[in-house]
């Protein structure tokens, strides 16, 4: 039996789009509804939908539908559907899903959240909310967190200015509008205050930072690494153009700042980049790359890959892996070509067959993994310190972190020992690798 006053929430897509899922949470309870951690007794469903690329559309349709289906069977009363979906399709949805109980644009989420207390109580409601403009670069208002105490994620800035030939962000989230420093800096002093280890760096594109303030992302990095408590910062989504290379500097010495730098490339071949409408060329690219490694040592670059762009060759396909070869690049994430409407690549010429393209990602993937099993095994036999991600209460197994890895996105360390909470930090030896190649450990020393 379902309860009108339990919300449920089923998050979908990236990083960026779980601080909305968070934000959403935060204002359900603000409105005196209870959140559920599961769908089974809740009266609302509540799916954050994602719709950057066709599979992540196919997915948020099949969660609605899957919910809609409940609530014929009675399960469920209602079905509310918000953010990229409803922000790219707007009113569409309406014909496409009729039985959807309220849609909402992506917004701070409050009047979401009236709507759904509303009906809870039985009175009426829109069925749809415009988001009203594009969405103020404004200090984050409270969240519930949905990450483990080790980590959160922390976005400094809204939308993109890049007109990137396949992807449909900058119509979804609109233009790069930059979150204040001093609003960034608060942010960050309540996550550290709460416990959270690590500040994850987030935006569309996090290194546009600070430019329609006169300033440069170094100057939020080392503000945030700054701040009082036991934390480590982390940069997510660098866009390769204009780096601010006083970073580099950062990544090196500062002990909060994580050696550590996400920076989607996308493809190596200069034809590919010039399609894809992105700053620079494949050599570019390369010298980017190896600049970021002469002048950070012990970085780790996290990179992403576009595959079967249209007019993509084999050669291109080389120039690709060879990039993978040449750099070490062990935390790659690689995805097709999806052609996307309204986007310029939609109808271009040269379109790759998808099973083509499917096995030209396997093969970058293939040569990625082959430089992991490299790079993990070369820390076999080190010692290190790691954040826990998921304490060994239950199983006597830990999953935890070390700075080389981003959470959701990268490998793991696993730490065969009791006792261990999210949140700790320890000192570990690595004496192996699993079938996965994460990095087995042992605790040597408790250090925090």
């Amino acid at each position: 039996m379902s309860d009108p006053s339990v919300v449920s929430l089923v998050h979908l897509g990236c990083a960026r789009n779980l601080i909305d899922s968070e934000l959403i949470l935060g204002r359900l309870t603000e409105e005196g509804l209870m959140v559920s951690g599961g769908l089974e007794g809740a009266g609302t469903v509540v799916i954050n939908t994602c719709s950057f690329i066709g599979p992540a559309k196919a997915e948020s349709e099949a969660a609605i539908t899957e919910q809609l289906e409940r609530k014929a069977k009675g399960e469920i009363e209602r079905v509310v559907v918000a953010g990229c979906l409803v922000q790219r399709y707007k009113r569409n949805l309406l014909e496409t899903f009729p039985s959807v109980d309220l849609f909402a644009e992506i917004s701070d989420y409050r009047g979401l959240a009236k709507s759904i207390a509303e009906l809870a109580q039985g009175r009426s409601a829109p069925g749809y909310l415009e988001a009203g403009g594009l969405r103020a670069p404004d200090r984050e208002a409270a969240r519930l967190l949905a990450t483990p105490r080790s980590y959160a994620y922390l976005r400094i800035s809204h939308g993109c200015d890049h007109d990137c030939s396949f992807c449909t962000i900058p119509s979804i989230r609109g233009p790069h509008r930059s979150k204040r420093l001093i609003d960034l800096v608060s942010e960050a002093e309540e996550l550290v205050s709460a416990g959270v280890r690590e500040l994850v760096l987030v935006a569309e594109d996090s290194t546009a930072w600070g430019r329609d303030m006169g300033l440069e992302l170094p100057q939020l990095v080392e503000a945030l690494a700054e701040t009082d408590g036991v934390h480590r910062v982390r940069v997510m989504y660098a866009y390769p153009n204009r780096f601010p290379w006083e970073l580099a500097t950062l990544l090196r010495e500062h002990p909060k700042v994580a050696t550590y730098l996400d920076i989607p490339v996308q493809h190596a071949a200069t034809s590919m980049l010039r399609g894809m409408r992105r700053a620079g060329s494949g050599e570019v690219v390369k010298k980017t790359l190896a600049r970021l490694q002469e002048e950070v040592p012990d970085i780790t670059i996290r990179t992403t890959l576009l595959m079967g762009f249209p007019g993509e060759t084999d050669e291109d396909v080389e120039e690709v892996i060879k990039l993978v070869q040449d750099h070490r690049l062990s935390r790659v994430g690689a995805f097709t070509f999806s052609p996307e409407e309204g986007t310029p690549a939609f109808e271009l010429d040269g379109q790759v067959p998808v099973e083509v393209a499917e096995e030209r990602h396997s093969a970058v993937l293939e040569a990625r993994d082959a430089v992991l099993e490299d790079v993990q095994m070369d820390r076999v036999g080190e010692r290190f310190e790691v954040i826990v991600d998921e304490g060994s209460e239950r199983t006597g197994s830990a999953v935890a972190r070390a700075e080389w890895d981003a959470p959701e996105v990268d490998l793991c360390v696993r730490i065969e020992s009791p006792g261990l909470s999210a949140g700790d930090i320890v000192d570990v030896e690595a004496v192996g690798l699993d079938e996965e190649c994460n990095l087995v450990c042992q605790i040597v020393e408790e250090s925090h």
